[in-house]
């Protein structure tokens, strides 16, 4: 089993680049941080954000049965607004439609919640205006989501499938229920839909909706389907067609709505544990040809197709990105490098410095290819007590444009006014990638900061996470 050090283990600088350098890895680096490149603003598009950081979308597990926002959900979009980041990419996955629903408390977007989101948005900056004195280049989107194949819309532990085509290793998993893939009709209904969601948003007072296309939900299940047949499957262009069609619809009808992408970039085939809980790949023989972004070994990246799918947005007049990588519930190891796993998953089968590697390389080369387009990168998280001095080199370092935290702001939200002010972090807060984040929601539990935030460490679904842990 490995044992990978601990990234609060390294206590200089040296340290820390001497492991990089023992793992054959290149991360941008730098001994001392100037804030001064992190709050630089970024306009773009007819869009503009008053700095360098962003607050990435995750999957809220805590709204209500017919979709609107409880206190928990607002506690967690205000702590987003005091977090000093100017973007907020999407605040968190909202479904266009209750089959769509990743589990049955995430937020849906539709004529009766539309009020309760915008009040949600409104929190949001109104806390932002209240920690910081102005919500100058505060720059607010939602994403909208469809959560096909992992679509939970009634019961938290049913799944309800709604999937693009045959995958032979992940169809397994859903079990002999595996439905027929959506019609070419379907998709076109669910085109209405993100369509009409886009709507909403705007009049709620959204600057831009994300379209979905990552973590092996709907749209990112798009982008594999080379063996689908009719309009939406096969050649990039039909791969892509939803999402051009979803984008011409919103410019046709929702005017001066802005749209913006978050994309898995690349992806692996499925792991799961191996007989000492480390990760290893399923169905190596099955799966790897229907990894997007992948080299065809199923285990590795190639961005030529990430790299069509980018020129293509770039003609849909997008240029706004958001850059993530993989499927949480297939390989949750190269999305969210973690030194722990959640419940359900498997031990890291690398050490996940090298996943975080991957990523910001990833979204290096893409800005390579595509300078006039704003990328926002993800995967920081792990560097925990490094983020700051990662960060500022990937900004000053063009290797990216926008640096996008996720689990960090459940812990520790003030962590960018921090690092802008110049005072440094406080390291108590720092997120050290226990899981969860992950493991409540998997265990039928709300999701938030179990160890590290004290709202969440008494609440009695603290308790009820330990016992569902031991018990794994």
């Amino acid at each position: 089993m490995p044992a990978f050090r601990r990234i609060a283990s390294y206590k200089t600088p040296d340290e820390f680049r001497a492991r990089l350098t023992e793992l054959g890895v290149e991360l941008p680096f730098a001994d001392e941080i100037d804030p001064m490149p992190l709050a630089q603003p970024i306009e773009r598009g007819g869009l503009r954000s008053g700095n360098r950081f962003a607050i990435l979308p995750m999957e809220g597990w805590d709204g209500t049965e017919d979709g609107k926002p409880t206190e928990f959900t607002r506690r967690r979009w205000g702590r987003f607004g005091t977090s000093g980041a100017k973007l907020i990419w999407g605040g968190e996955a909202v479904a266009v439609r209750h089959d769509g629903r990743a589990n049955p408390n995430q937020l849906v977007m539709s004529p009766a919640n539309a009020v309760s989101i915008a009040d949600l948005r409104e929190h949001l900056v109104a806390e932002h205006r209240s920690a910081l004195g102005s919500d100058d280049g505060l720059l607010v989107g939602l994403q909208l989501t469809h959560s096909g194949r992992y679509s939970r819309p009634n019961e938290k532990r049913q799944l309800e499938p709604t999937i693009v085509y045959r995958h032979p290793v992940l169809d397994r998993r859903i079990g002999d229920s595996v439905p027929e893939p959506i019609s070419d009709d379907g998709i076109r209904r669910l085109i209405d839909d993100f369509i009409a969601a886009a709507k909403l948003a705007q009049q709620a007072g959204f600057a831009f909706v994300d379209i979905k296309h990552c973590h092996g939900y709907f749209g990112h299940e798009l982008l594999s389907a080379y063996e689908r047949p009719g309009e939406f499957g096969g050649p990039l262009e039909n791969r892509t067609r939803f999402l051009r069609e979803i984008v011409n619809g919103v410019h046709a009808e929702v005017p001066g709505l802005a749209v913006g992408v978050r994309i898995s970039a690349f992806d692996f085939i499925a792991f799961k544990p191996g007989p000492d809980g480390v990760g290893v790949p399923e169905g190596i023989d099955e799966g790897e040809r229907l990894a997007f972004g992948g080299d065809g070994s199923g285990v590795g990246v190639d961005l030529s197709e990430t790299k069509q799918l980018v020129q293509a947005f770039v003609e849909m007049g997008i240029s706004w990105v958001c850059v993530s990588a993989g499927n949480p519930y297939a390989n949750p190891h190269i999305l969210r490098p973690a030194a722990f796993p959640p419940s359900d998953g498997y031990l890291p089968p690398e050490d996940p410095l090298v996943g975080v590697a991957r990523q910001l390389k990833a979204v290096r080369e893409l800005k390579k290819s595509f300078p006039r387009i704003v990328l926002v990168g993800s995967g920081y998280t792990y560097l925990q007590d490094w983020l700051p001095n990662v960060a500022y080199a990937a900004v000053r370092d063009g290797w990216t444009d926008v640096v996008g935290l996720g689990r960090m702001v459940l812990s520790y939200p003030e962590l960018p006014v921090d690092v802008l002010s110049g005072r440094g972090i406080d390291r108590k807060r720092l997120c050290r990638t226990f899981s969860d984040c992950t493991s409540g929601p998997r265990n039928g539990l709300i999701s938030g900061c179990f160890p590290l935030d004290p709202f969440y460490k008494s609440h009695p679904a603290h308790g009820a996470l330990a016992e569902a842990k031991r018990s794994k």
